[in-house]
């Protein structure tokens, strides 16, 4: 028997996991083929074990046969690594280096791309409050999944979350006492509804959607970090054609423009904090 050349051929495993992607993009829509590789396989993993398959092809059965199992696969692949405030120093330059431009400004439009469940949105309806541009403002917040937008329309987060949040708001510049913009109440803290009247939570998925506005103000903080290299060009792409001339972009704290196709367009604000300005 002659021997088969698989020198040209993929992993096994890899070769089932795109298949499986490819599946749920033609079936459902929904697009992962270029999502990180290793991020893929520990989340593909956990589903086989909550869902007592053995295989990849048998999770791929259960997607296609219960729309069900289908919402949870979303959940898993998406990013929800969020708390308010997070990285105080971030918010801290914001203060500094980009609100006094925004007051200069008739009008902000700011976008929140891979919001999860709303956090940082939160986080950022706050400052903007404090620092009386919050009624000239419209905070646009995306997420491809519709869980974590219900979630953040909400405004309900754990209330023992608010000791660090407290710490965080604090280290991020907070001028007032942070517990003003809750009320507690069992195990929630229920933030106060002018936090969200100037916002829009709606369906965006950054791996197929295009842009739908121009903004002053682009967030995107550790979502590309799941991504390959073709999709991170992608959401580049899409971000700078978002935004308008001087505008700024606020990325994550493993994320940087550099060595990218929109490189020479950004000047660095604060290079250590990953907040840039558009220049062309």
């Amino acid at each position: 028997m002659n021997n088969i050349d698989k020198s040209y051929h993929s992993d096994p495993e890899e070769i089932e996991i795109e298949l499986l992607l490819e599946g749920i993009y033609r079936y459902y829509g929904f697009d992962f083929r270029n999502y990180s590789l290793p991020f893929l396989n520990r989340r593909i993993r956990d589903r086989i074990r909550a869902e007592k398959v053995s295989s990849i092809s048998g999770l791929q059965e259960k997607l296609f046969q219960d729309p069900f199992v289908m919402k949870k696969m979303i959940a898993d692949f998406s990013i929800t690594v969020t708390e308010m405030f997070r990285d105080p120093g971030y918010f801290l330059s914001f203060r500094k280096n980009i609100v006094p431009f925004l007051k200069t400004l008739p009008y902000i439009r700011i976008w929140h791309a891979g919001c999860s469940t709303g956090e940082e949105v939160f986080s950022m309806a706050i400052l903007l409050h404090e620092e009386g541009l919050y009624e000239k403002t419209r905070i646009y917040a995306t997420d491809m999944n519709e869980s974590v937008l219900r979630k953040g329309k909400s405004g309900q987060f754990s209330l023992n979350k608010m000791q660090l949040y407290t710490k965080n708001y604090l280290a991020a510049g907070g001028k007032r006492a942070f517990s003003e913009y809750y009320t507690a109440e069992n195990e929630n803290a229920t933030f106060h509804s002018f936090l969200t009247k100037n916002v829009v939570f709606a369906q965006h998925n950054l791996a197929i959607d295009r842009s739908f506005n121009e903004f002053h103000v682009i967030i995107c903080r550790n979502v590309l970090i799941y991504f390959n290299k073709v999709l991170q060009n992608r959401v580049y792409n899409l971000l700078n054609e978002s935004l308008c001339s001087s505008g700024f972009l606020g990325l994550g704290s493993k994320e940087g423009i550099k060595f990218t196709s929109i490189a020479n367009y950004y000047k660095e604000v604060d290079p250590f904090e990953k907040l840039y300005q558009k220049i062309k």
